[in-house]
């Protein structure tokens, strides 16, 4: 399974795009990191501190959030380009992250829970084991900051597995701001070793790369193994009181099976194939940002996001965010998103595929498409205190809808709930 553009390509959300058309399985860890995350006015703008006059605080904050996705569709990868893409994914999680002076801790966990008509039609007949599936994750980040140098360093690692899938990931970084605070670099490297085949949470073992059932006659691929390697590097400055810019450019490469092994392939005579792709990836990106702060109430945030890589697809991001303080509680979080694609020169819809063709697929992944996502969102931060050490911080609910130009449509909802204990130390 390689990775939606869109989602690839656009700053990361509360809610997340949750599946790939037609592949039938919800976001990786590879999708979590593939942008650096947005600019925070209160930190590039605060004034810097002694390390004599910063206060020593063991804290412990607790995130719980719950994703909703529904999408329906025409056009699923699983039977050729065509048929039902209806899909319900059920996502929650939750992130503990234990903060000292110098150090943290952070992990997050949880599961999406995936109802699918279309993962059913991998065999065409009705089974409660493909058309129930669930993805489960854990990972962990230990950070460690130098007061005295501006600088932070970072590495973790963890494991998503699903029915036909299990990936490893690590990753290793920093983040280094110059003396006035006022501007802000930083890096990291991600690896992701995935292994394609079935059967790992039915028994156990991985059997086998799981094909359609009309097209097991054979074995299509002499490999089932997939790494990723993400390059990841930002920098972000302040140009006055109100204005931040920023750019993140990302380079990633992918080795091994990129292909989807239950894909579907109708050559134009009506015969039948796996979906093939080259066995290398090679993409880039760059995010430029600017976050501007109006008035005593606006902050408004837009992204410009263009992607190229050698399978043939270019796309473009314009995004835009923003937050409307109502009140010292209340927040409004309107956004809007627009992807433009053009599409890969190995993709064609059903039975539009040559016999000759060396590459081929019909997932809309590929296709030249665009797509439009309308959401908003509440949040309400009162930083009430519940007993001596305990705090509630905040309540965010947004809701999306999206479109794309090939008729896939879904709704995306997210509620999250964030705790906080301290304890001041002399």
């Amino acid at each position: 399974m390689y990775i939606p553009l869109e989602k690839l390509i656009s700053p990361p959300k509360a809610v997340s795009l949750a599946v790939a058309v037609g592949v039938i399985k919800t976001i990786t860890m590879k999708k979590k990191y593939l942008i650096i995350g947005s600019l925070a006015f209160t930190h590039l703008f605060a004034k810097a501190q002694t390390q004599d006059s910063i206060p020593k605080v063991n804290k412990t904050q607790i995130d719980v959030v719950y994703n909703h996705y529904i999408q329906q569709g025409n056009n699923s990868a699983v039977t050729g380009g065509v048929g039902t893409e209806e899909l319900t994914v059920y996502g929650p999680s939750t992130t503990i992250k234990r903060q000292w002076t110098k150090n943290s801790f952070k992990a997050n966990f949880g599961a999406d829970i995936i109802s699918s008509a279309s993962t059913d039609n991998i065999d065409f007949v009705m089974s409660s084991v493909s058309v129930l599936d669930a993805r489960s994750y854990i990972n962990a980040v230990y950070e460690h900051s130098f007061p005295n140098k501006d600088l932070t360093i970072y590495g973790g690692g963890g494991f998503s597995i699903e029915s036909d899938y299990f990936s490893l990931g690590s990753k290793l970084g920093f983040i280094k701001e110059n003396s006035k605070k006022l501007e802000q670099y930083s890096a990291e490297f991600q690896v992701f070793n995935d292994d394609l085949r079935w059967g790992r949470l039915n028994n156990g073992q991985p059997q086998k790369l799981i094909y359609p059932y009309e097209l097991r006659y054979k074995e299509w691929y002499d490999i089932y193994l997939r790494n990723s390697y993400n390059l990841k590097l930002g920098y972000s400055k302040a140009l006055n009181k109100r204005t931040i810019v920023g750019i993140y450019p990302l380079i990633a490469y992918q080795e091994g099976l990129l292909a989807t092994p239950f894909h579907r392939i109708y050559f134009n005579d009506g015969s039948q194939a796996v979906e093939q792709l080259p066995n290398q990836r090679l993409r880039a990106s760059v995010a430029l940002k600017w976050n501007q702060f109006v008035g005593n109430r606006y902050i408004i945030k837009m992204t410009l996001n263009p992607y190229i890589d050698n399978w043939g697809v270019k796309a473009i991001t314009l995004e835009n965010e923003t937050a409307i303080k109502l009140n010292a509680i209340w927040t409004v979080l309107p956004n809007v998103r627009f992807y433009m694609q053009k599409g890969s020169q190995y993709f064609a819809p059903y039975r539009e595929h040559r016999l000759y063709e060396l590459f081929y697929s019909s997932d809309y992944d590929l296709a030249t498409i665009q797509t439009y996502n309308i959401g908003f969102g509440a949040r309400y931060t009162p930083y009430r205190s519940i007993g001596k050490k305990s705090q509630f911080n905040n309540l965010l609910f947004r809701y999306n809808y999206l479109y794309r130009s090939n008729g896939l449509f879904a709704h995306i909802l997210s509620l999250s709930y964030q705790l906080e204990w301290d304890k001041l130390k002399k």
